[in-house]
């Protein structure tokens, strides 16, 4: 059946990382007939209940989704899904453990893959359902990496060029053990002095050798950023230091080395994509950012002043892979040197190139958010008359509607909820309206669309896109 006015449901949770990407899918799928709503992920499972029957785009199938899923389907929601941290992901057995939940796979109807790697990674899962196909599509965040695509930032860019002259961008990814809130980390204090550390969000599905070991490597290669930051400004007197932590940090520690600094500059301003654009070299210790760094064509240089080479090559092995690897400063001063002459650029060879191909799909021809598309349109779409309910139907969504908000409230005033709302706002602050509207009409304009895109609010932090 055809899918005009069928309705997607985006969620967003971090929104410097994901709100542009799924902004893309929503102009792509317009075009092609589908209503979708952006926005809020706490939001828009808040109110699960308030939408006709719909696809839900998540974006992770955690134990932490397994009720939501339940009851979206109930509602009529019908569910598919990828991974956001199925790029760069931990070795198979502690993935599965931590990032898949059997039960909660049962309510997928179609999983999207980032690439091959992926696919492979799924299909090793001894509990994905068989009967649910796994489309190497590509996502969304790559697409915002193809040239037809980055342009959408390049004013973005020309601003930062401007605000900052040359600068050396210092990605950070501590969030095991600098978190928000001390109970997102890999393991919150003991009750009592001397006690034994507990369990943090961040180590659910791992065993306790492997959280700990993790805690311990992070906590020297934290240590050494640290220290590199004032080193890298006293090195580089011509350049300034731009620190991006990770969305889900505590800036405050980076604040502080900043306010005894001259030219180092804070931020988590927007998406990686532009401060990439406009910076002369990255810095970083197993970041994502550094594969989105090779593709844009911005050497990379991993600091592993400290190694450990289990989770340097059983974790980060993608983006440390694509990185000029340094063991200490001076050599890390060297490599950074070369690189500002112009001598150095990213790391070459076919090695490289087929790490890339064999993780990320779509990197040409069609768009990873054209080709997830295609799939939603061979989904079938119920027929308006198929989606009225009866009286005690709906008497049933509101008693579990409830029900899901209760159990979220009470949720959310747990340790370590990603639930809390101050967490929340951390993640997805308000965005205004025109705000929206203008990233829209850049894509439109970019994709070269005829049909013209509405975009009307559903909330503050909830929008409605639609041709």
């Amino acid at each position: 059946m055809s899918p005009a006015n069928a309705l997607l449901l985006i969620p967003v949770e971090n929104q410097v990382r994901e709100l542009d990407p799924k902004l893309l899918l929503a102009c792509v799928a317009a075009q092609r007939g589908f209503s979708s709503i952006v926005g809020s992920r706490r939001e828009m499972e808040f109110n699960i209940d308030a939408f006709p029957d719909a696809i839900y785009l998540s974006k992770s199938m955690t134990i932490r989704s397994r009720l939501f899923f339940r009851i979206a389907r109930r509602f009529g929601h019908r569910i598919v899904a990828w991974d956001e941290e199925a790029l760069v992901h931990l070795p198979p057995q502690t993935y599965f453990s931590r990032r898949l939940d059997a039960a909660t796979m049962k309510h997928v109807k179609r999983l999207f893959a980032w690439g091959q790697d992926n696919v492979e990674l799924w299909k090793q899962y001894p509990h994905t359902p068989k009967q649910v196909p796994i489309h190497a599509t590509g996502n969304p965040r790559s697409d915002m990496l193809r040239a037809e695509i980055r342009a959408f930032y390049e004013a973005d860019a020309e601003a930062l060029r401007r605000e900052y002259g040359d600068f050396i961008l210092v990605n950070t990814n501590f969030n095991h053990v600098n978190a928000f809130g001390p109970d997102i980390n890999l393991f919150r204090p003991a009750k009592k002095p001397g006690g034994k550390a507990r369990f943090g969000r961040a180590a659910r599905g791992m065993s306790r050798e492997y959280a700990r070991g993790l805690w311990e490597h992070k906590q020297a290669v934290f240590a050494h950023f640290r220290a590199l930051i004032p080193a890298l400004e006293q090195a580089f007197p011509d350049y300034h230091i731009v620190v991006r932590p990770h969305p889900t940090e505590n800036q405050q520690v980076y604040r502080d080395i900043a306010a005894r600094c001259r030219r180092v500059r804070v931020t988590n301003q927007g998406n990686v994509v532009p401060w990439l654009m406009a910076t002369r070299a990255l810095v970083h210790n197993g970041c994502t950012t550094a594969v989105e760094a090779f593709v844009l064509n911005v050497p990379a240089v991993s600091y592993r002043a400290t190694r450990n080479e289990d989770y340097d090559n059983g974790f980060y092995h993608l983006p440390n892979g694509l990185s000029h690897a340094c063991f200490d400063f001076e050599e890390l001063r060297q490599t950074l040197a070369s690189i500002l002459a112009g001598e150095l650029g990213v790391p070459t060879g076919k090695a490289c190139q087929s790490l890339v191909d064999r993780y990320l799909e779509a990197q040409d021809g069609p768009l990873a958010c054209e080709r997830m598309v295609r799939v939603l349109e061979t989904m079938s779409y119920p027929q308006a008359a198929a989606r009225r309910r009866s009286a005690a139907s709906g008497l049933q969504r509101w008693v579990l509607a409830r029900g899901l908000s209760l159990a979220r409230q009470v949720k959310s005033r747990l340790p370590g909820s990603h639930n809390r709302p101050e967490y929340q706002l951390h993640r997805f602050p308000l965005l205004p309206l025109e705000e929206v509207r203008n990233r829209v009409a850049r894509f439109q304009q970019l994709l070269g669309y005829r049909k013209t895109i509405r975009i009307e609010p559903v909330s503050d932090v909830l929008f409605r896109i639609e041709a």
